[in-house]
């Protein structure tokens, strides 16, 4: 996928797949921003009273993923991801879904770099800041949580 090059890729080219989700192509699936995508690996300290130096041993424990926010603009589409997040607050165990981040290059010829959230599902929605005196675009967040980030 990855082709080794002098010059980092820019971040401003990429798409999110959620499976069984929108069309990745589609302004459905079209997000302004991304982050959190990250990985973080906890380790405890032990020391058994008869080492001989003072110092502990590291000892690698569990894992953990932070929570990916993706921020887009307002389409006037409640029905895609709504519908995920009514599935999740309904307490649906089964609508847990795979979300690819892909990271492309700057001709569009196809992912250079990807991070797939495994068993993702939204912890929370944010709607736009609305106000009368503002130019902005309206934009909505979404929050996710996942079991397993992996580089692809």
């Amino acid at each position: 996928m990855a082709v080794e090059r002098d010059r980092p890729y820019g971040q401003f080219n990429f798409r999110v797949v959620i499976e069984g989700g929108p069309d990745a192509a589609s302004t459905k699936a079209a997000f302004q921003e991304v982050s959190g995508l990250g990985l973080e690996i906890t380790v405890a300290e032990y020391r058994g009273g008869n080492f001989k130096t003072n110092g502990p041993m590291k000892v690698t424990g569990t894992f953990k993923v932070p929570d990916v926010t993706l921020k887009r603009g307002v389409i006037g589409d409640p029905g895609t991801l709504w519908g995920w997040i009514n599935e999740v607050r309904n307490g649906s165990q089964t609508a847990l879904r795979t979300v690819t981040v892909e990271l492309w290059d700057e001709s569009h010829n196809g992912a250079v770099q990807a991070w797939k959230l495994t068993n993702a599902r939204p912890t929370k929605y944010t709607g736009p800041s609305l106000s009368g005196k503002g130019t902005d675009v309206a934009i909505e967040e979404l929050v996710l949580a996942s079991e397993r980030i992996d580089l692809e």
